[in-house]
């Protein structure tokens, strides 16, 4: 298999230096400065609308985005795992601190994820130059998800539920915002509309590669396959993933419609926010996908001590169970988490 890992990162340089380029270029032209200047205030403007519309739907306070940094990234993350291991999510990744120019690891032996992070919910994380320069679809989910992730309810569970969460109400708020915004006959909404339904086929996909893979690993585990047979099944499922995923259509507009490093610490970073998003759309659904209804049923049946009891009030809360939540992984003790950073990261972006 080639290393994923290296296109990752060649990836994730070429975003860092077109922000950097970019620095520099509107240094160097008043005119482009002007337009920068605007474009500052028009983010402004938008996170101000954010946050009032989060404000009115009962959000905690945050100091997220209230000021700007002059960094490309919020945090330079590097998660990692053994060639057949698979976490349950990013929370059971190995963890060190990278730098722009990547991580200091023998990519040779681990699955390596090198992850520049756009934002991350401190509570104050700032406006860095790669979100300044994503997308609007991408700039209106990023800011409710980041301050979603203050919600108390959130902060007793693991990950996979706080992330998933944290994604179908950051779609949601980005809707309604572009809807009073922009209005419904414009493409930022018609793009937004679509992301959570978009994100639901990207989930299944996600969560079934993530089931097959585990029984992959747990056969060789076994001694009941060798470990060659147990790598080349693995190259055979991540190269399915990645076929299937390039075929998702239309492409979305605000996260990466494949894993951003396609291996299993991508996996396992991707499931994080997978695992419960399709039995959390599925509520959307039941709920008349409307925002209000959906996050008062949210945080109601996330008012809960464990992850099982979560689960289970969010399924008793689906009035009829679509087809779509039988195909929800079951709850897995999952490792304890070694040297992971404390939540909340945030999608990967579209590239």
């Amino acid at each position: 298999m080639t290393s994923s890992h290296s296109v990752t990162t060649l990836h994730a340089r070429n975003r860092i230096s077109l922000a950097l380029a970019l620095s520099a270029l509107v240094a160097s032209n008043p005119a482009l400065a002007q337009d920068s200047a605007a474009d500052c205030a028009s983010q402004n403007d938008l996170i101000g609308s954010i946050k009032r519309l989060e404000q009115k739907l009962g959000f905690r306070k945050t100091k997220n985005f209230q000021k700007t940094s002059e960094e490309t990234a919020a945090d330079y993350r590097c998660y990692y795992t053994g060639k057949l291991e698979l976490p349950d999510s990013y929370e059971g990744l190995k963890f060190r601190f990278g730098t722009a120019s990547g991580c200091p690891l023998d990519t040779k032996r681990p699955d390596v994820f090198f992850y520049p992070l756009e934002a991350k919910a401190s509570g104050r994380t700032p406006l860095t130059t790669s979100l300044a320069h994503e997308s609007r679809e991408r700039f209106m989910v990023v800011v409710p998800h980041e301050d979603f992730h203050a919600t108390p309810e959130l902060k007793k569970l693991p990950a996979t539920l706080n992330e998933a969460a944290s994604t179908l109400v950051g779609f949601l708020i980005a809707i309604e915002l572009a809807r009073q915004e922009f209005g419904e006959q414009s493409d930022v909404y018609r793009n937004l509309e679509r992301e959570p339904e978009l994100f639901r086929r990207k989930a299944d996909l996600v969560n079934r590669y993530h089931a097959r893979l585990r029984r992959v690993y747990a056969t060789w585990r076994a001694s009941e396959i060798s470990e060659p047979s147990a790598l080349a099944q693995k190259q055979q499922a991540f190269e399915g993933l990645l076929s299937e995923c390039r075929a998702l259509k239309p492409d979305p507009k605000s996260f990466n419609k494949c894993l951003a490093a396609n291996n299993n610490a991508g996996l396992a970073y991707d499931a994080t926010y997978t695992k419960y998003y399709i039995l959390m759309y599925d509520l959307y659904v039941t709920e008349g996908q409307k925002l209000e209804p959906t996050l008062t049923a949210l945080r109601g049946a996330l008012s809960a001590r464990t992850e099982a009891e979560a689960v289970q009030n969010l399924r008793a809360l689906i009035k009829t169970q679509p087809a779509s939540a039988a195909g929800l992984p079951p709850i897995l003790p999952g490792p304890a988490p070694v040297g992971s950073p404390s939540c909340c990261s945030t999608l990967t972006p579209p590239r």
